[in-house]
């Protein structure tokens, strides 16, 4: 859809707004939001930057408790993460509360429309500028002096309050779009996990005879197929070290790459977040934990996001690498069993054994030992493999629709940014297009 353009513009002298209506003033930030400042420590509703999604200013909920003083705020107060700027985290208070952590709060003036300002802080362009501005390496924050002086439109109050009324219906159409999508990816990861473990648990005949495994999440499986350890293929296994064997100080930008928890993922070996340590260190003090190509990676640690005992495979060029503590290393016999099997079969019945096999309250460990023991059920190295190709010729077809998936996402974020960004700065009228509605806001 196209939108109309004012009748007359002037040039704003600012380089990022360009031309603006001829009607709206240019005025800085500090001027149309007033810095508050005032501590309290009531928590009767406290904020913390946690609280706020990324972009769209929504609150989210959490179960978090939050010690020591806020900054108090106001229904229409905003609130704008100073900490990492470029998280565009700025969220229109509801309720009076308390602001715990990197906030400025601010308070619209008689002339400022809250959810209008809380757009223009909102705005993409707005964001990078003061991202850019920030201080400190590690913690960058956003001082009130550089947001402060910033030059924004104001248009009349009026015009505010409908340019506000009608982003937040548009953007609430994108939104309940970009929740779809993300619906349909969830959905699609879960049918994908479904067909990978009816394949390697049940075979791809539907008519074969079965059997009992005896084992309780394995259920019934093809008559043919062996039901035996996962130790009774394995002809070499590890653990990571524990203790003093591996600490910060070993660590370096190159050489022996070790592998992590975070790297043994359900849906296969997940490649970012690398670490390495000296290879020479390596060589004299760790040679016992080494990781090839092809070998079955097991997670002995698990929690609530991540089973304990799923499981992948080592990718081609991994080494020279090494386990890390809570992971294990099986080296099995290809002759009788291929890898990738193994690994999806492990994880197909890792939720079984976070709760059956596993110790611990938060957070659940398998010892190796434990998981030499894990049963597993094999058909022919042949059979296996074919089950293989046929899940890696699904895992294509879903990998395409996800990619739909979140390219859809994609555009449709960059539409709902271009559209605040085209609202704020008046290069589009909606006065037309949207009836205005009442404002929470507070005057100063």
């Amino acid at each position: 859809m196209s939108f109309p353009r004012y009748e007359c513009y002037k040039d704003s002298g600012i380089e990022w707004l360009g031309e603006v209506p001829e009607h709206w003033d240019i005025r800085r930030l500090k001027y149309n939001l007033r810095l508050l400042t005032e501590k309290t420590d009531r928590r009767e509703n406290p904020v913390a930057l946690e609280n706020i999604e990324s972009w769209s200013g929504l609150f989210i909920q959490t179960e978090t408790t939050f010690e020591g003083e806020g900054i108090a705020f106001e229904r229409g107060d905003i609130l704008f993460g100073k900490l990492r700027p470029y998280l565009a985290k700025a969220y229109l208070a509801e309720t009076s509360g308390e602001a715990v952590g990197d906030f400025h709060v601010m308070r619209p003036t008689k002339n400022t429309v809250g959810r209008f300002a809380q757009y223009q802080i909102l705005n993409r362009e707005f964001i990078a500028i003061v991202d850019g501005s920030t201080f400190g390496a590690k913690m960058p924050r956003a001082s009130w002096d550089f947001m402060g002086g910033m030059v924004l439109t104001v248009p009349p109050i009026t015009e505010q309050q409908t340019i506000g009324a009608f982003l937040d219906r548009e953007t609430a159409k994108i939104d309940a779009l970009i929740d779809e999508q993300k619906r349909l990816i969830e959905l699609l990861k879960e049918k994908r996990q479904a067909v990978i473990s009816h394949a390697v648990t049940k075979g791809l005949n539907p008519d074969a005879p079965m059997k009992d495994s005896g084992i309780e999440w394995l259920g019934k499986v093809p008559e043919h197929w062996d039901v035996l350890s996962i130790g009774k293929v394995t002809i070499d296994k590890c653990d990571g070290p524990f203790g003093s064997g591996l600490k910060s100080e070993h660590y370096t930008d190159a050489g022996v790459r070790v592998i992590r928890l975070q790297n043994i993922r359900q849906s296969g070996f997940d490649d970012t977040d690398a670490a390495f340590i000296n290879e020479n260190y390596y060589r004299e003090k760790l040679n016992g934990h080494d990781v090839r190509q092809g070998d079955v990676l097991i997670a002995g640690l698990g929690d609530d996001r991540n089973t304990v005992g799923r499981a992948c495979v080592a990718p081609d060029g991994i080494e020279p690498a090494m386990v890390k503590a809570d992971c294990f290393r099986f080296r099995v016999l290809i002759e009788r069993a291929q890898p990738e099997f193994v690994a999806m079969q492990l994880s197909a019945g890792s939720s079984f054994d976070a709760g059956k096999l596993s110790s611990g309250s938060t957070r659940s460990r398998i010892p190796l030992s434990v998981m030499t023991s894990r049963k597993i059920a094999l058909p022919s190295p042949s059979e296996q493999q074919a089950i293989v190709c046929f899940l890696q010729g699904e895992s294509i077809k879903f990998d395409a629709l996800t990619t739909e998936a979140q390219t859809a996402i994609a555009l449709l974020q960059e539409r709902r940014a271009a559209l605040i960004s085209a609202a704020v700065t008046g290069k589009i009228d909606v006065r037309g297009l949207a009836a205005i509605q009442p404002e929470m806001e507070s005057a100063a």
